[in-house]
């Protein structure tokens, strides 16, 4: 049975930066800075109710009758008890015979073009387990998107217009990219499980590497971008967020809109309609939160029963690269046009090549990541140099039929000039096919 590591390491981010958010609450108020104060315990205890309620929601704590775990997830101690639970179920594991176990069937990675089908006797302990490191992950990416990712974006403004980095402050912004990069990983591995849930999923430990630098790279380049942005045109900050935010949540309601589908009511059998449609709310909230600060590997489909769209589009990929730099790149021209005095001492010129470099390293690990390192790159009906590939040919024929008729229109011109110098009334083919008199060098 595998150790629950990945339970562990959320439980301490959680703990963690929870414990760190309340001290530098308080030494802000000490200060008299009350509206850091206000907004730092804003970012930390928001995420945190909406993790004890996906904990509760995943395990279905409302309608059994547990009333002690429904009062510690009110008091926020929710992931405490399900970490105790979850090692308890581990070290108790095989000492009671189980009364019945489960068959599931899983195949294996092709080999040679073959993949085997292989059975596996999964027990209840190990059942249970997986239930909770399912449910911890995803309270992981939501402490990460939703707390972490406004928590690091916010200290680092304070840093900039203070200029001054404290050890409380420092301690604070590194646990929250860490927390942040954890859930974008945890969200890159939840993708590959669910698109693959018939396969044998193995992911290797240079995989978890690439995907780290990919979302470090990618992460602390978004945010440090928003921040010069912001500090410097904080009225225009507004409208920024607000477009990236509401274009995403609103992107999966419109492509549902347009499949006219029916309404998902498969989602949970205890839930009314309007239950449904808040729970898919906070799905499409998470996914633009997501997508605000880092490429989400899971694409949300409502008219899939699962939620997920489990095909590999590497056309979406590039176009949201693409933006996205462009997007970086210009906010940080609008940065350097009009950077104030706090920023003497920068070279600003430096700053934004380094940057540019360091989101242009984001995406070769994620290259890196798709091309060599995913654990089902063998079940791609394409990888992602053949999909890029494709796309630019795809462009570059696009504009070919305009350069050959370009071409075609000048051969002709040239070969009117040349007849018209022999003689001012023959006739020449057009090239489709329907001869006409040339003009007269006379005339």
């Amino acid at each position: 049975m595998k150790f629950p590591g990945s339970v562990l390491i959320s439980l301490v981010l959680f703990v963690a930066e929870t414990a760190t958010a309340l001290c530098l609450s308080g030494a802000y108020r000490a200060a008299g800075d009350r509206m850091w104060q206000w907004l730092t315990l804003l970012f930390a205890l928001l995420p945190c109710a909406l993790v004890q309620l996906s904990l509760v929601f995943i395990h279905r704590d409302v309608s059994r009758d547990r009333p002690l775990v429904l009062l510690l997830h009110l008091l926020q101690l929710g992931p405490l008890v399900r970490c105790v639970e979850v090692f308890y179920i581990y070290f108790h594991a095989g000492r009671v015979e189980e009364p019945y176990v489960s068959i599931t069937k899983k195949r294996q990675m092709p080999k040679d073009g073959y993949s085997e089908e292989v059975e596996k006797e999964v027990g209840q302990a190990e059942g249970k387990l997986c239930t909770h490191r399912s449910a911890f992950s995803r309270a992981s990416v939501i402490q990460a998107f939703l707390g972490s990712a406004p928590q690091l974006t916010l200290q680092l403004y304070i840093c900039v217009l203070q200029q001054e980095i404290t050890a409380a402050r420092s301690i604070f912004m590194v646990l929250s990219l860490l927390s942040i990069v954890y859930g974008a990983l945890r969200c890159n591995i939840l993708a590959i499980k669910i698109k693959y849930d018939d396969y044998d999923v193995s992911v290797k430990p240079t995989a978890y590497l690439c995907i780290f630098m990919w979302r470090s790279f990618e992460i602390a380049t978004r945010v440090t971008v928003l921040v010069l942005f912001s500090s410097v045109l904080q009225i225009w900050i507004l409208p920024v967020v607000l477009v990236n935010f509401f274009g995403f949540f609103f992107y999966p309601w419109i492509l549902f809109w347009q499949s006219k589908s029916p309404f998902p009511e498969n989602i949970e059998k205890a839930l009314s309609r309007v239950g449904t449609t808040i729970v898919l709310c906070l799905l499409t909230f998470l996914y633009a939160g997501i997508n605000m600060f880092c490429w989400s590997a899971v694409q949300v489909k409502l008219n899939d029963p699962d939620l997920i769209n489990k095909s590999q589009n590497w056309y979406r990929l590039t176009v949201y690269y693409m933006l996205r730099f462009i997007e970086n790149a210009f906010l940080l021209l609008m940065w350097y046009i009009y950077k104030t005095d706090i920023y003497l001492y920068v070279c600003a010129p430096l700053l934004v090549l380094q940057l540019l470099i360091a989101y242009c390293m984001a995406i070769f690990f994620m290259l890196v990541f798709y091309q060599f390192c995913h654990p089902c790159k063998k079940l791609f009906s394409s990888s992602v140099t053949e999909g890029l590939l494709s796309w630019f040919t795809f462009c570059f024929v696009c504009k070919s039929p305009k350069s050959s008729t370009l071409t075609d229109k000048a051969d002709l011109k040239s070969s009117e000039n040349a007849d018209e110098s022999q003689s001012s009334n023959k006739t020449i083919d057009s090239p489709n096919g329907n001869p006409h008199k040339s003009v007269s060098s006379n005339a």
